[in-house]
């Protein structure tokens, strides 16, 4: 965490944060503590519009990504965030990043670099706390403001997650690459409509690169989509880890018991490479 600490800002008042034992503290003494699991908690007391992922499915998406079934796709996020990068002082974070595991790909990527997991839900703070040596988890709303210093990183990568561009735009260093993958219509199509998941919006890459107009320019789009052969297990998991846990599709939903013991089903994303705007 000390090696981080460089790169934050108190949420509270925008100054530089240090380390002090246990604690990071700021010169007007505002002061955050660095928890036992190794994560440090630098939300305010502000409302948030956010909802963080439970620990239920924090558990479920980790025995996915365990499974490797999903390795295309950290690898193609990995790259994007390390092509071209400086040969020292790289340090990545990752918004939204729940388990940690693309953050985690792209540092194996750049044995140079620091990692930095945001994310607004304190079980995916803890689980990202142990998921790399050279990663910091630190439990914040970007939405509220990234409690980082200005154009402190190299790359920000966010992942099947929101994002807040005016922030990520101001702690990017110049030259910083900000990477979003982005699920299309296709993704996990087999599974979709039979056990009523919550669909893509098709316009999601357009509203992606509305938000982004006037700031960012897309230098690279890379289309990914591999076959995938689930278990029923795998299928349980994937209902259980994103956003149809919270749009009523069971985990245990019984539909699954009839599905094949492998059930071919399609990944298929699109990972975008931005750069800021001079």
């Amino acid at each position: 965490m000390s090696e981080v600490a460089a790169l934050l800002a108190c949420p509270e008042c925008g100054h530089d944060l240090h380390t002090h034992e246990h604690v990071l503290r700021c010169d007007r003494g505002h002061s955050f503590d660095i928890a036992r699991q190794g994560y440090v908690g630098l939300l305010t007391g502000a409302s948030t519009k956010m909802t963080g992922d439970t620990a239920d499915m924090l558990d479920a998406r980790a025995a996915f990504q365990g499974t490797g079934h999903f390795a295309p796709i950290a690898g193609a996020a990995a790259r994007a965030c390390t092509e071209g990068a400086q040969t020292e002082g790289n340090a990545v974070l990752e918004v939204g990043a729940g388990t940690g595991y693309y953050l985690a790909e792209t540092l194996d990527a750049a044995p140079d670099a620091l990692g930095i997991a945001l994310d607004v839900s304190k079980p995916a703070a803890r689980r990202a706390a142990r998921a790399h040596p050279r990663m910091a988890s630190i439990l914040a709303d970007a939405w509220l403001g990234l409690p980082l210093r200005d154009s402190t990183l190299t790359g920000v990568l966010s992942v099947f997650a929101p994002r807040n561009p005016a922030e990520i735009a101001r702690v990017l260093a110049p030259g910083g690459r900000f990477v979003v993958v982005t699920p299309t219509t296709g993704h996990l199509g087999e599974l979709v409509g039979p056990l009523d998941m919550v669909r893509v919006d098709p316009d999601k890459d357009r509203r992606l690169a509305d938000s982004l107009a006037g700031t960012f320019t897309r230098a690279e789009h890379t289309h990914v989509e591999f076959p995938m052969k689930l278990s029923r297990a795998d299928v349980t998991h994937v209902i259980a880890m994103g956003p149809s846990a919270f749009h009523g599709a069971p985990a245990d939903d019984p539909r699954i018991a009839s599905l094949p013991d492998s059930t071919e089903v399609t990944a298929s994303v699109t990972v975008s490479t931005y750069l800021l705007n001079s």
